[in-house]
């Protein structure tokens, strides 16, 4: 079996064990959940946009005490940029969040191309695509854009996004580790 066949393997297991973790928190012995299928025509809490009408990575956040307006958690946002600015904005408001997801582009097929003069990178929002940020390394300030400009684009296999960095410039780091300012010059 390939290394990437494991990996999908292995993707699979965590997505099976973070709805097994899901739905113990609807019992009360967890406030953890699992990543959900971004619905057709739904728009961001951070920008408002259609998240399905922008390029790029896409991300979703569970709040302990705390729900987004309008709909069920998780709040749902159209890149990595927007979830980020959501996060650091509601902390200051008092908001923590339970756990964040991201596209993980290690285990979707994913393209990057030419749009109008700038490079963008496939949008991906089916619940397989998706991976917690503990699990993920990003890759920041690349030449790759999203909706919001620059884009932050998440791996599950830190190899992959050295690689995704070398074709494409940036920096990579753990994406629980992104600075504020980081974000915000973005």
């Amino acid at each position: 079996m390939s290394e990437h066949a494991i990996g999908l393997t292995r993707r699979n297991l965590l997505v099976g064990t973070a709805s097994v973790v899901s739905l113990s928190g609807c019992l009360g012995t967890s406030e953890e959940r699992g990543p959900v299928n971004i619905e057709r025509g739904a728009s961001c809490d951070q920008c408002g946009m259609v998240i399905d009408q922008q390029p790029g990575p896409v991300g979703q956040t569970y709040y302990r005490d705390n729900a987004p307006e309008g709909h069920d958690p998780p709040a749902r946002f159209c890149s990595t940029v927007c979830t980020y600015r959501h996060r650091f904005a509601k902390a200051q408001s008092g908001w923590a969040p339970a756990v964040t997801f991201l596209t993980d582009y290690s285990a979707v097929d994913y393209e990057v191309r030419s749009d109008g003069g700038t490079t963008v990178i496939s949008r991906h929002e089916e619940v397989e695509a998706f991976a917690p940020t503990g699990e993920l390394t990003v890759v920041a300030n690349s030449d790759v854009e999203g909706s919001m400009g620059t884009a932050i684009v998440p791996f599950s296999d830190s190899a992959d996004a050295r690689s995704f960095a070398e074709a494409h410039g940036g920096q990579t780091l753990p994406a629980e580790e992104i600075p504020r300012e980081l974000v915000g010059g973005m």
